[in-house]
């Protein structure tokens, strides 16, 4: 149980907070959303509007998410931060303690830097609807802060994420490989050697 709460909790920070970033910051366009998290005096109408909140949140989550791998994960790769060649033959005796890494790690970098993708659209939302909120300078200041400290602190959550797994699954000497890291934290298998087709004669010298 303690096990399945753990994971509920990775998911829910890596995905359904910030799909809910983002659902807050499109309130002022569209009015389906501001109905969904308008408060409702009656119980039927309130769960009905948690489901779709949940759904919603899910969904835009999975679409930041999706915006974050091709922007923040080619950012740090770019920048020294990449994903080793981890021996994949390892991963099925130490499958449990990979999870847990993931959990402890990976899921925290999902939410940093999902929700770095997710605060800028809040505020270009906020701004172009003419919020009073967004250009006072505190906002401003307060948004700056946050962006700065959640990139910092998605690539040290990834750098340890790298830096663990390593240490349990080891690295393939592949230097030569191109892999890109997935949105799940899982990496692309390597690919088997192609066998060829009959062996060379060496060549015959000449007398």
């Amino acid at each position: 149980m303690t096990e399945l709460s753990g994971k509920n909790f990775g998911l829910l920070i890596a995905y359904v907070l910030p799909g809910f970033v983002l659902l807050y910051g499109l309130q002022p366009v569209s009015s389906a959303i501001n109905g969904w998290l308008s408060v409702s005096p009656t119980i039927p109408a309130s769960i009905e509007s948690l489901f779709f909140v949940t759904v919603a949140s899910t969904a835009a989550g999975m679409t930041v998410s999706a915006v974050r791998w091709l922007l923040i994960d080619s950012l740090h790769h770019v920048t020294g931060l990449r994903r080793p060649v981890w021996d994949d033959a390892k991963l099925q005796q130490n499958i449990d303690a990979f999870d847990a890494i993931v959990e402890a790690h990976y899921r925290y970098y999902q939410f940093y830097a999902n929700t770095l993708i997710a605060l800028p659209i809040l505020f270009a939302v906020a701004l172009a609807t003419k919020q009073a909120w967004a250009r006072t300078p505190l906002p401003l200041a307060a948004f700056g802060v946050i962006e700065i400290t959640f990139l910092a602190m998605s690539r040290d959550t990834l750098r340890k994420y790298y830096r663990r797994t390593s240490r349990l699954l080891g690295t393939s000497p592949q230097p030569k490989e191109r892999r890109k890291i997935m949105g799940n934290g899982h990496g692309k298998p390597p690919k088997a050697d192609k066998p060829t087709g009959k062996p060379k004669k060496p060549a015959s010298r000449r007398k």
